[in-house]
């Protein structure tokens, strides 16, 4: 059976979802001395990834340990896989740090205004979880921006 909309909107926060995923990993290893600072971040960007039924891969350098495997209960696809829900595309990632920093500030706002704008086709708890997604990908992309001085 054909997935439905529901279904596919879920299936498209968790692509975005790992399309930051790749963005906080390619940004992590271009500026290694961001990393630290970026982990949290990165975290709740999976966590969001996995609310939406997605499977994100560990950060890279982590141990993936026995809470890898978890999906989410939301999992109500078959076609959930890691597979689809990796973008092939490689993230560029400017040299300057700063500049790193704004892209993925940029990133994250551009995907709270995306989720945002998808709340109107959503069924109500599909939409809640996009609205809030959508908050945090709001502050994420403000928090990333206080970080420029301390690179600056």
């Amino acid at each position: 059976p054909a997935p439905t909309a529901e279904a596919r909107l879920r299936r498209a926060a968790a692509r975005e979802s790992a399309t930051l995923l790749d963005r906080y990993d390619a940004t992590s290893a271009a500026h290694p001395a961001l990393a630290a600072a970026l982990a949290p971040l990165r975290e709740a960007v999976a966590q969001h990834m996995r609310a939406f039924g997605g499977t994100p891969a560990p950060a890279p350098g982590t141990d993936a340990g026995p809470d890898a495997a978890e999906s989410s209960d939301a999992d109500d696809s078959p076609d959930t896989p890691e597979s689809p829900d990796k973008p092939n595309a490689p993230v560029r990632v400017p040299e300057d740090a700063g500049a790193a920093l704004r892209a993925l500030a940029d990133a994250e706002r551009a995907a709270a205004d995306r989720r945002t704008a998808a709340l109107l086709d959503a069924a109500p708890e599909t939409a809640r979880l996009l609205a809030s997604v959508a908050a945090a990908g709001a502050s994420h992309g403000y928090l990333l921006t206080e970080l420029l001085p301390e690179v600056a």
